[in-house]
């Protein structure tokens, strides 16, 4: 391996970093407010890619019959529980929120569909058509479970990741698609190695939303209660704040990550209805490093896991993603270690 090819591979890795930092910092701020490992986050992500394709080859994007569909179901659930708790007043309320405020993003796009409109505004409609659909399904499957164990929050998550797979492969067919670039052109470095724009685009995006989640969670009163809710549920809770309101937050921003990482990669790869499986498992990869509470440990993993497979890529495609994925056994055995048991503590008391 040259340096040359060397660089070639440490700048792809930064631009695969970028993108699994993003997806990690939705994980990590799902799990932390939540206890939920949102595994269809993905999924969400290859939704918007595959909308913006439509939007640019002149079709009207399927995301819209899903949508539509996730908020007749949430608004029938939602319903039904105000009617069992016997809060009628409150009916409206959640017509508005679970029904008329998600069909507004698919008017938008029903308005632009077939229609020459500059790929700004194609952008933020692909964005914004895809943000209900983490709130909408988690209201649907994760709300009405949401004090049961991590654990079956897992398995109920990994549901709906199959769950959300089919779906995509209904509404969007097999056919994979992808996108003209975001940005045109490309910057010479020294040594005559050329830096497409597209990538500092990518890694750009992941330095300024990083930028913009840290003051939001360290200026806002937004970001400070879902920091509370984090740390611990009860307290919050005696404080005024609610967790149930702070996990909508949490997935509608989960959710716009999603949609603005699917924007940004839908350039440089193919996407299919099912090829944000593997961008949200290497991103549980770069979340697990940080341990599922830390972002700055998952920006860290997010670039270690965007460098891995750049290099693996070039020693051996095939076996690119078994490379990744074994960075979990050392992660895992040394954070075993470092870990206070509670059995062996009991023993030491009782001796």
């Amino acid at each position: 391996m040259t340096w040359d090819v060397a660089l070639i591979l440490g700048i792809d890795g930064l631009a695969n970093g970028a993108v699994y930092l993003l997806a990690g910092l939705g994980l990590v701020l799902i799990f932390s407010v939540t206890r939920v490992v949102f595994v269809p986050f993905g999924d969400v992500a290859a939704f918007a890619a595959l909308t913006l394709a439509a939007f640019e080859t002149g079709r009207m994007p399927a995301t819209i019959g899903m949508v539509l569909t996730l908020a007749a179901l949430a608004v029938i659930v939602e319903v039904w529980s105000l009617v069992r708790k016997r809060e009628y007043t409150r009916i409206p309320r959640a017509l508005l929120g679970w029904g008329l405020l998600p069909t507004l993003p698919c008017l938008a796009a029903w308005a632009i569909s077939g229609h020459d409109v500059p790929s700004a505004v194609q952008i933020l409609v692909a964005v914004a058509l895809v943000v209900p659909i983490t709130p909408l399904v988690a209201r649907v499957a994760l709300q009405p479970i949401a004090d049961a164990s991590v654990l079956v929050l897992l398995i109920v998550s990994l549901a709906l990741h199959f769950l959300l797979s089919g779906l995509g492969l209904l509404f969007f067919g097999p056919e994979g698609s992808r996108t003209g670039p975001l940005a045109e052109g490309a910057l010479t470095l020294p040594g005559g190695f050329p830096l497409s724009a597209q990538v500092m685009l990518m890694i750009a995006s992941a330095v300024v939303l990083s930028a913009m989640f840290f003051l939001m969670f360290e200026r806002t009163v937004a970001g400070k209660a879902l920091r509370a809710t984090a740390v611990n549920r009860v307290g919050a809770r005696l404080v005024g704040i609610r967790p149930a309101r702070t996990a909508l937050l949490a997935y509608v921003l989960a959710s716009l990550l999603a949609g603005l990482i699917g924007v940004l990669v839908a350039p440089v790869m193919t996407m299919y209805y099912d090829s944000g499986f593997l961008i949200g498992l290497k991103a549980f990869v770069a979340a697990i490093i940080g341990g599922l509470v830390s972002y700055p440990l998952t920006a860290i993993g997010a670039l270690a896991v965007g460098t891995v497979e750049s290099f693996a890529s070039f020693w051996s495609g095939a076996l690119k993603d078994v490379i990744v994925f074994s960075l979990l056994i050392p992660v895992l055995m040394l954070r075993s270690f470092l870990a206070r048991h509670v059995e062996e503590e009991a023993e030491e008391i009782d001796r």
